[in-house]
């Protein structure tokens, strides 16, 4: 957390690193790391840490929200809108992403007469 909030991220890596080596199976270990690589600009190596903290954590709201922001920032707005919603399912107090969702649920699902 130290090295994060310097921007030292390539260190935040290598730490991160040694903690996953030590325990895989910390979701939130892999979500941090996912965190460091969106800042390093790698929305692929943030997007595969994402995929592997929900593996291991399915209710891993942060990591369903940034899934939500990684594919709305490459233009998959239908799926985004299912990772905020699956974030609204486990933590309905999300209010930033009720936002979203009721921003978006109409431009995907179409609005009702």
């Amino acid at each position: 957390a130290e090295a994060f909030g310097k921007k030292d991220f390539p260190l935040s890596i290598e730490l991160i690193d040694r903690v996953l080596a030590l325990q895989p199976n910390w979701a939130e270990a892999w979500y941090k790391r996912a965190t460091v690589f969106y800042q390093l600009d790698d929305p692929v190596g943030a997007m595969a840490d994402l995929h592997r903290a929900l593996k291991i954590e399915p209710r891993h709201f942060n990591a369903w929200t940034g899934l939500g922001h990684i594919l709305m920032a490459s233009d998959d707005k239908a799926r985004a809108l299912q990772a905020y919603r699956k974030v609204l399912e486990i933590n309905p107090q999300m209010d930033d992403v009720k936002t979203i969702v009721t921003r978006l649920a109409p431009e995907i699902d179409g609005q009702d007469l």
